[in-house]
């Protein structure tokens, strides 16, 4: 999600000053992507610039307000009815980590692997925790967001879960065909030399 399609979207409810736009920003995503405040007053230049909002003067005590423009409103629209393409999330950083293990000499691939899945099965339990057991849909539209985001990062962590098994499993096989490659080179080179 791009900071600037969350502003835009949150100045939808109505003008907003930067520090509540950041608060609102972190309710609305269950605090699991904190936003700098300069980040968010460098979005409203740009939005500024771009004509997706405009500066509506001050509020009492001197904040500058916010409020999208046609054009904002027309652009958060297209984002919400856009899916989000693979393509368009950041690198899995997990991924990379473990293709360059696999390929950097002296690395143990499955202490990696292992490290990694202990750190998401306790991030998993901490999850699973905070949701608890309470299956009822919340009143509030906050925390309702926040379920939301709850259950996306529960699904994630089973998922890498899921995933870090198919490494290990992979390795395994991987390990076995070289050790059956290397056992049939030498018994060719044995038998090279016995002839």
């Amino acid at each position: 999600m791009s900071i600037r399609h969350g502003l835009l979207a949150l100045l939808t409810r109505g003008p907003r000053y930067g520090y509540q736009l950041r608060a609102e920003f972190e309710a609305s995503t269950g605090a699991t992507w904190p936003l700098n405040i300069g980040q968010v007053y460098s979005t409203l230049s740009r939005l500024e610039r771009d004509d997706l909002a405009t500066r509506v003067g001050a509020d009492d005590e001197g904040r500058f307000v916010y409020r999208i423009t046609p054009a904002g409103q027309e652009s958060v629209r297209r984002w919400f009815a856009t899916p989000v393409a693979r393509a368009d999330r950041p690198r899995d950083e997990l991924a990379i980590k473990l293709a360059l293990a696999v390929t950097t000499p002296g690395v143990d691939v499955r202490a990696v692997v292992q490290a990694q899945r202990t750190a998401t099965l306790r991030t998993l339990q901490d999850l699973t925790r905070l949701k608890g057991d309470d299956e009822r849909i919340p009143d509030a539209p906050g925390e309702r967001a926040w379920q939301l985001v709850l259950e996306s990062m529960i699904l994630q962590a089973e998922a890498e879960v899921r995933w870090l098994d198919h490494c290990e499993e992979y390795l395994l096989r991987a390990e076995k065909a070289g050790s059956a490659a290397g056992t049939e080179a030498d018994a060719r080179d044995l038998a090279a030399t016995e002839s």
